[in-house]
């Protein structure tokens, strides 16, 4: 087997993984049109890096959670990613989906409550972190469920 045939099958199949990664993700935006609007999330950024980095510093959280936290950071400063940043509309909605990930991971690991404590936005904005997260909705003057 020549080297080239070796580069070509490498490459061929990371071509593939990159396909049905876009396609999954697309069905699952298709299922799920309830889910967050990109546009939502990403005017939210500012913010939510702020939250991700509190959150990452906060000790009372278990290690493997912050240690995540600081992984997802590194994602998302990171030039590589699952779908490439200049496609349109895909290219932001997989940093959208990872970090809903992470979220989801985290409030297993520590309960809700860090996320309010954290959260350096409006409360219309933590709703939407909140439905990101996999979490309902808290209604004025409710406290939100420990985890």
């Amino acid at each position: 087997m020549q080297w080239w045939e070796v580069v070509v099958g490498i490459v061929g199949g990371v071509l593939l993984v990159y396909v049905a990664l876009l396609f999954l993700l697309w069905r699952y935006a298709r299922r799920n049109p309830e889910t967050v609007a990109l546009r939502d999330a990403l005017r939210l950024l500012p913010d939510l890096l702020r939250l991700v980095h509190g959150l990452a510093k906060d000790r009372t959280l278990p290690a493997g959670v912050r240690l995540g936290l600081l992984l997802l950071l590194l994602y998302l400063a990171s030039p590589i990613d699952i779908v490439p940043d200049f496609i349109p509309v895909l290219g932001y909605a997989d940093d959208v989906v990872v970090v809903g990930l992470v979220l989801r991971s985290v409030i297993r690991a520590a309960g809700s409550e860090p996320l309010g404590r954290h959260w350096p936005g409006s409360d219309a904005g933590l709703q939407i972190i909140r439905k990101l997260a996999g979490l309902p909705p808290v209604l004025a003057g409710e406290e939100p469920e420990g985890g």
